[in-house]
């Protein structure tokens, strides 16, 4: 028998731990993160919670929910980092919760099972393990679904309820990230003749009628925010967010354009390390559609991943809401009779901490690394590579089996944050030089950014004021001439730029982020011109 009981308080620790040494040794990164939390400071600081603003300028990129979280967190604690930061925390943990729920619907004959390994092997991704601390919206359209589908199942026997979950899921998906919540949710609904198989609820049009319902409450609720915004945000805001937005970026997105195929290619990274183990892909294979149950997993994931391709703007993470789904077939594949009398070898675990314990013991000699490569430490290497030894040597039944190999990503993951990401951080904190340019701000200085802003500094800094991004030459040396007392913001791409030895030199992502003072720019007409060359 495979161990029934899901030992949430293992899971839980093993979450929360994880989440600690994360955002203890990774700061808050450009530009997504520290402009998520720049819009939410800017709604805040103008006591504006109807339309989200970033310098300046009304913002359209994303809804507000996420930034309403954050303001609901920062009115009991105070405006800080910590508690926007815990937010993607609890939503991995509740996702944890309804994924363990949703397989118990899908095989209530099984629920026992399935329950206890649906959240392990969620968590157990490496993609879910690295992103579930980023402030980000996607695991808010992680959640929509997933109560979306539990609203869908309850709808056979309790229509009322059941769409009203729907539409409210929609609703809040749509405030999350926008239309895109439809993607993993109409197929469930549209395609139930199939997945439903021989248990068709009373009639057909009853159904369709309740979906019909369902998606008008969520449309309901998305505009009963959408219409005062957009009549508070002007026409280019009203264009944005009820056009450009949704079906606009099906056409041409403005911003990671892929190739239709990329998710064919990305899809399995999302798998890891669960692809590579032999006993559940032979699981999988015994999957049969007779099961209603994987007939609804497959009638999400197949049609929403069309669906994603054919949006021209990808990214893997975008493809997090189908992760649950993916996790769930793979429990079930686990609760075959047959997997539960075998016993597993870990191989792909002591493999993964093997693989990882090979490279940190030879980042150090990369030739032509970036510098902060010689300064890992030589013991994270061989401290994986004898970690990884037992896993090698191991047969488990499938529920230990599963847990140790969470384990073993947990380890390899903890251990690359320890060894790497702490001598990364440094071109990341970028809290004192947004300290510097809240004082400026205060003494009457203007501050400027060559190139396109992104708000890196607004929350950091708590600036009230704007950063004038500068985009061509012509615009720039007019500002520099009409503010001499100002500041200009450069971005090299080089960790060791040829400037004055005066200037303080801030480590930016893969270079420097240089605070040229302006009338020294001016006195300069070689630097100036090197500059603006670049503009």
């Amino acid at each position: 028998m495979i161990e029934n009981r899901t030992g949430w308080p293992l899971l839980i620790a093993a979450v929360l731990l994880l989440a600690a040494l994360q955002l203890w040794l990774r700061p808050l990164l450009p530009v997504d993160e520290t402009r998520y939390l720049s819009v939410a400071w800017e709604m805040w600081s103008r006591s504006d919670f109807l339309v989200p603003w970033l310098n300046g300028e009304v913002y359209s990129q994303k809804p507000p929910l996420l930034f309403w979280m954050i303001h609901g967190l920062w009115a009991v604690f105070g405006v800080a980092e910590l508690p926007a930061r815990l937010i993607t925390v609890v939503l991995s943990l509740l996702a944890l919760w309804w994924s363990a729920l949703l397989a118990g619907r899908l095989w209530p004959e099984h629920a026992a099972v399935v329950r206890s390994l649906a959240p392990w092997l969620l968590f157990g991704s490496v993609f879910w393990m690295n992103f579930y601390t980023l402030v980000q919206f996607d695991l808010l359209v992680v959640l929509a679904a997933l109560g979306a589908w539990l609203g869908v199942l309850r709808a056979r026997q309790r229509p009322l309820s059941g769409w009203s979950m729907v539409g409210v899921a929609i609703g809040l998906g749509v405030l999350s990230k926008g239309p895109v919540i439809l993607l993993p949710v109409l197929p469930a609904m549209l395609l139930a003749p199939w997945w439903l198989g021989g248990a068709q609820p009373l009639s057909w049009w009853r159904w369709y009628l309740g979906a019909f319902s369902a998606v008008l409450l969520g449309a309901t609720i998305a505009l009963a925010w959408a219409i005062p915004a957009g009549l508070a945000g002007g026409e280019a805001y009203r264009q944005a967010i009820f056009w450009g937005q949704s079906a606009g970026r099906l056409v041409q997105s403005f911003a990671h354009r892929s190739p239709w195929w990329s998710y064919l290619l990305w899809l399995p990274l999302l798998g890891l390390p669960w692809l590579l183990w032999p006993p559940l892909l032979r699981g999988v294979r015994r999957l049969s559609l007779q099961d209603q149950g994987v007939r609804f997993c497959l009638a999400v994931l197949v049609p929403a991943l069309v669906l994603f391709s054919l949006i021209s703007g990808k990214q893997a993470k975008y493809l997090l809401p189908l992760l649950p789904l993916l996790a769930l077939l793979a429990a079930r594949a686990l609760a075959d009779p047959q997997a539960a009398q075998s016993r597993f070898r870990l191989w792909p675990a002591g493999g993964l901490l093997a693989v990882v314990g090979v490279a940190l013991t030879a980042l150090p000699w990369w030739p032509q690394g970036p510098d902060w490569l010689v300064q890992v430490q030589p013991v994270w290497g061989p401290a994986l590579l004898l970690w990884s030894a037992p896993f090698f040597l191991l047969r488990l039944r499938p529920a230990s089996a599963v847990r140790a190999t969470v384990a073993a990503v947990w380890l390899a993951t903890a251990t690359v944050y320890l060894g790497g990401v702490d001598l990364v951080a440094p071109q990341y904190q970028l809290g004192p030089l947004a300290g510097r340019l809240a004082g400026l701000q205060r003494s009457g200085h203007e501050l400027a950014w060559l190139g396109r802003y992104h708000g890196q500094f607004q929350f950091l800094g708590r600036l009230r004021e704007r950063i004038e991004p500068l985009t061509g030459q012509h615009q720039l040396r007019a500002w520099l001439t009409a503010h001499p007392q100002g500041y200009l913001l450069v971005s090299y791409p080089g960790v060791n730029p040829h400037v004055p030895v005066s200037l303080a030199v801030q480590p930016y992502r893969s270079g420097s982020l240089v605070l040229w003072p302006a009338r020294e720019l001016l006195r300069a007409p070689a630097q100036l011109d090197a500059i603006a060359g670049n503009a």
